[in-house]
C-alpha cells in the first residue's frame, strides 16, 4: 500500500501513556474466549467486549486522552455528531469540567439524543444530514472560538483508541490476528499502530461504508457514498488520512461483508453470547462466519466488539 501524504501516527510510547492517563475514566473490558468448532471454525476466537465501555463504545478512549492532555478553550469542546464520539466527547467533557456542545442533524436518532443530553451536552439540532450538523459546527467554532475534537483522524484521539488493543494483547495472549470494524479507521489504525508487524489487522466493514476498501484499492484515501444498516456508526465517507498511514504500514487486509452477513451475525452473538452489538460491529465476527476472511488451522483470532449504543431490536427469527 502507499501510504500517501506524511502523518503523525502515535507510537507504542503514546499508546502506554494514554493508557495511564485514561485508566481511571474509562473500564478495562473483558475477554472471553470461545473455541470455534462448533461454528465450525478451525480456530480459538478471543472476543474483547470494549463494548462494555462507559457510553457503550470504545470512543470514550480517545475523547478522554484529548481532554485530559490537549489545551481546551474556556468556550468548551465542539464535536458533530448524534452517536458514539458526541457520547464520548460529552462523557470526557463532563468528566473534566467543560461544556460540550455537540451537533447533531435533526434526523438523529431520539434516544441517541437523549443520552447526550443525560451526559450534560448542549444539544445544536441543525439540518437533515450529519453534514449539515458538521458546518454548523465549524461556524459555531469560528465564533466562540471552542476546541474541536475530531472522531478519528487525530493521533492523540488514535493513541486513546489504540489502548483497545494494548489491554487485548496483555489480556488474551498471544493472538495470531485481530479483527476490527472499521468507519474512519480511528480504532483499527490505533490498533495498527500498537501491534506493527507482530499481529496482523484485518479492517472489516459492510458494503454501504467500504472506506477502507475503496482506499486499499485506490491506494489512498477516497470517497465513497455511503448506506445500509451501518451507516450511523461506520459512515465515514473517507477513512483518515493518519488511520490511513497506520494501516498501510503494516499492510492491514480489508474484508466487506454484507448487510444480511452482520443482520444475521448480530442475532448469532445474541444466541452464542448474549452479546446485542451494533450491525457494523458485527462486521468483524461475520467476516468470519461467512467464510469471507478464513483463519489458519488452530490459529487464536481476536474480534474487537467495538460498541452497544443500539436502539432497534434484533429481528427475530435469524
Amino acid at each position: 500500500m502507499d501510504t500517501g501524504e506524511v502523518t503523525t501516527v502515535p507510537t507504542p510510547d503514546d499508546i502506554v501513556r494514554a493508557a495511564e492517563v485514561i485508566a481511571s475514566h474509562v473500564r478495562h473490558t473483558p475477554v472471553i474466549e470461545i473455541d470455534g468448532e462448533s461454528l465450525g471454525l478451525d480456530a480459538t476466537l478471543v472476543f474483547k467486549l470494549e463494548y462494555l465501555q462507559v457510553t457503550g463504545a470504545f470512543k470514550a478512549r480517545g475523547a478522554v486522552n484529548y481532554v485530559a492532555t490537549q489545551p481546551i478553550s474556556d468556550a468548551g469542546v465542539v464535536a458533530a455528531s448524534g452517536g458514539n464520539h458526541g457520547a464520548a466527547v460529552a462523557y470526557a467533557a463532563r468528566r473534566f469540567g467543560h461544556e460540550a456542545h455537540i451537533f447533531v442533524p435533526t434526523t438523529a436518532n431520539p434516544s441517541k439524543v437523549e443520552r447526550l443530553v443525560d451526559l450534560g451536552a448542549h444539544i445544536h439540532s441543525i439540518g437533515q444530514n450529519y453534514d449539515d450538523a458538521l458546518d454548523a459546527s465549524r461556524e459555531y467554532l469560528a465564533a466562540h472560538h471552542a476546541t474541536s475534537i475530531a472522531a478519528f483522524d487525530d493521533p492523540v484521539i488514535m493513541a486513546g483508541a489504540g489502548t483497545v488493543a494494548r489491554e487485548f494483547e496483555a489480556d488474551a495472549g498471544a493472538l495470531d490476528a485481530m479483527l476490527i470494524a472499521v468507519g474512519g479507521g480511528g480504532l483499527s489504525g490505533g490498533a495498527a499502530a500498537w501491534c506493527g508487524d507482530r499481529v496482523p489487522i484485518v479492517g472489516c466493514e459492510t458494503v454501504g461504508t467500504a472506506s477502507f476498501a475503496a482506499a486499499v484499492e485506490a491506494g489512498r484515501p477516497v470517497t465513497v457514498p455511503i448506506s445500509g444498516v451501518a451507516a450511523d456508526h461506520l459512515g465515514a465517507r473517507q477513512v483518515g488520512a493518519i488511520p490511513w498511514d497506520a494501516l498501510a504500514r503494516v499492510n492491514a487486509t480489508s474484508v466487506v461483508v454484507t448487510d444480511d452477513d452482520v443482520l444475521n451475525t448480530q442475532a448469532r452473538l445474541w444466541r452464542l453470547l448474549r452479546v446485542v452489538v451494533e450491525p457494523g460491529v458485527a462486521a468483524p465476527f461475520a467476516a468470519l462466519l461467512t467464510g469471507r476472511w478464513v483463519p489458519s488451522a488452530g490459529s487464536r483470532i481476536g474480534v474487537i466488539l467495538c460498541g452497544a449504543n443500539v436502539v432497534a431490536p434484533l429481528a427475530s427469527g435469524r
